[in-house]
């Protein structure tokens, strides 16, 4: 049922971040039918890293090689994971984020939506402990989305996310994935 979802992602218009000084990344969320799933990643741990293992999606800085925010999705997933995407295979871009607190770098996270024809498998590397493909309806389920306590740079905040057998999703991937969750369940993915 993912045709609905891209038809109603595609008839958005992305706001962009008006922070041109802020550095740029791209993420990909990378969709599949049969059951209509995503592409799931857990980051390494790395001293240093603010988001150092988080569930996430594929993704990162934009490289001034890099043609475009898109080229840095689909570099940063193939780096990451080892799934090669299409530029073709993009559907929608989704809007600019930013961190909300202000103790993470101040960067700005541009998301794209792909369809891959198939779930081809994962992989894992230097930056990446674990991928998976999730099914959305997992996502949609009761009792999954819920508040819990996690600490951010020694200090304990509450926040909302998902709670999966990988882990607790939160925080900017949280906010890239609950809208498009829900257009899906909207537009009749759930059931």
């Amino acid at each position: 049922m993912l045709d609905p979802l891209l038809a109603a992602l595609t008839g958005q218009m992305p706001r962009e971040s008006d922070a041109p000084d802020r550095p740029r990344a791209a993420v990909a969320l990378v969709l599949a039918s049969g059951p209509d799933r995503l592409l799931l990643i857990r980051r390494a741990e790395r001293m240093g890293d603010p988001w150092s293992g988080h569930l996430a999606l594929p993704g990162g800085r934009y490289h001034a090689d890099d043609a475009d925010l898109l080229a840095t999705a689909i570099r940063e997933t193939n780096e990451e994971t080892g799934v090669h995407l299409e530029r073709e295979w993009c559907r929608a871009q989704l809007d600019d984020l930013v961190p909300r607190t202000p103790t993470l770098p101040p960067i700005v996270v541009r998301p794209f939506v792909f369809v891959a024809p198939e779930a081809v498998a994962p992989g894992v590397s230097s930056e990446v402990v674990y991928s998976t493909w999730l099914p959305l309806a997992h996502l949609a389920a009761d009792g999954v989305y819920a508040a819990r306590p996690v600490v951010v740079r020694g200090e304990e905040r509450v926040v909302e996310g998902y709670l999966l057998p990988e882990g607790f999703l939160w925080g900017m991937t949280e906010r890239i994935l609950s809208p498009v969750l829900m257009l899906w369940k909207n537009s009749g993915g759930a059931g």
